[in-house]
């Protein structure tokens, strides 16, 4: 039988991914570890050149070495098999063996050399996307330059003459390039170092996938029904929680090169919105948000001073936080099913009622293996957390504040701050209700 978007959520299901994964290049934190890290002075200033080094979630950043002056990058377009969560995997694109790509850092001012060799078997080009450059440096394939051709190397030189939260990604056959994993996070710090000094800095690329149940590959044709939303190519719970110590003043930046817009929200905080493509704004722009849409080819910088405990971050459209998406599903709740589940067995084996009270039971059966699933498909709901299922996917992760270097698994809440059972009376007290 084939397994398709319309049979898979009320028919299927996976094992449970019990822990997330980690880095997929642990070298980004190697020699980086910020745990005992002292609290920061409240807006200080930062020396001029001065930067923390940006750390990309389940990434890294792109080394370089200096010749005659000017910074030397290679980029390498190729194709390489890469996991979103233990359980799916697919053949991708992207650069470097990695989707998205290395981050690029330098420094207003720079002088920059970067090589691309195209190791795919179609031509392509690279475009950096928000730098101010020479026409003939944008990378737009048969406007501003010749396609580099497989096989080939191009080189692409200029000098930074801004800084900022930059992207850069293919600009020929754009719609494959992209929805394949060919894009990354290009930044540029400062000369004259930060008004205020950043204590944590994280760079999160925001990206959709069609990679449909029982496929390992990503279709580039779809233009809405995504199954996988990211966060640097990765689903929750193998996307890298956010680290930081209480008072540190932390960054996010925040690029999206998917084909949906992300109103990316963060709990337990009020942020300041401080930059974007543009660069860090002049602080009398900032405004406080909890919520901040990250709309397509946009940037944005989020800051804030952290709080403890454990925050979660996410996209706040309810199925950019789930995975495996099923399209055109029938709504089945308030249906009663008895008496069909049967039925339906024989047609489809391994079928099992859901949904007639609302979906919460899928992590539960899944958890227990009730529903083998389609391969190299993951369940719609996974994670737990300290507290029981925590019944998310996609673009989620935890921000882990705690009060000194040391960060355990779970936050320890300080007694009477945790939300407690009073009853277990469905006709507890006396609620208002409306009168009709």
């Amino acid at each position: 039988m084939t397994v398709t978007r319309r049979n898979l959520l009320i028919g299927t299901g996976a094992g449970l991914l019990a822990t997330a994964v980690a880095n997929v290049a642990r070298a980004q934190h190697e020699g980086h570890d910020m745990r005992n890290m002292p609290p920061p002075a409240a807006a200080r200033p930062s020396t001029p050149g001065a930067r923390g080094r940006v750390v990309t979630p389940n990434g890294w950043t792109l080394p370089h070495r200096m010749n005659n002056g000017v910074k030397e990058f290679h980029l390498v377009a190729e194709e390489f098999e890469h996991e979103f969560a233990p359980g799916t995997t697919a053949k991708v694109w992207g650069y470097n063996g990695s989707t998205p790509g290395p981050t690029i850092e330098a420094t207003e001012g720079d002088r920059v050399r970067i090589y691309v060799t195209n190791r795919l078997k179609e031509h392509t080009s690279v475009h950096w996307h928000g730098l101010l450059l020479p026409s003939g440096m944008d990378g737009v394939g048969g406007l501003s330059q010749p396609h580099i051709q497989p096989g080939e190397t191009y080189a692409y030189e200029f000098t930074l003459r801004q800084h900022g939260t930059h992207m850069y990604h293919p600009h020929a056959d754009e719609m494959t390039q992209l929805a394949l994993g060919m894009m990354g996070m290009f930044i540029i710090h400062p000369k004259d170092g930060e008004a205020e000094a950043i204590d944590r800095d994280y760079a999160i690329l925001l990206h959709n996938w069609a990679l449909h149940p029982g496929t390992y590959r990503p279709d580039p044709s779809i233009l809405q029904d995504f199954d996988l939303w990211t966060m640097n190519s990765k689903v929750f719970p193998a996307i890298d929680s956010l680290t930081a110590v209480a008072g540190e003043r932390v960054r996010i930046r925040l690029g999206n090169l998917s084909m949906w817009n992300h109103p990316m929200h963060l709990h337990g905080h009020v942020f300041q919105v401080t930059g974007s493509d543009g660069g860090r704004w002049p602080k009398g722009l900032w405004r406080p948000e909890v919520t901040e849409i990250v709309g397509v080819g946009q940037t944005r910088d989020i800051e804030f001073v952290a709080t403890p405990g454990d925050w979660a971050f996410h996209c706040h459209m309810s199925h950019h936080t789930m995975n495996a998406m099923g399209h055109e599903l029938p709504n089945t709740v308030g249906v009663n099913q008895r008496g069909v589940e049967e039925k339906i067995r024989q047609m489809l084996p391994g079928y099992m009622a859901m949904g007639e009270n609302g979906m919460a039971e899928h992590q539960d059966h899944t958890d227990a293996g009730h529903m083998p699933g389609p391969p190299n498909t993951l369940p719609m709901m996974m994670g737990s957390g300290p507290f029981g299922k925590l019944e998310m996917g996609g673009m989620f992760t935890v921000l882990k504040v705690r009060e000194s270097g040391a960060h355990s698994d779970w936050y320890q809440n300080p007694a009477g701050t945790v939300a407690r059972r009073v009853s277990s009376d469905p006709g507890f007290g006396q609620p208002p209700r409306r009168q009709r």
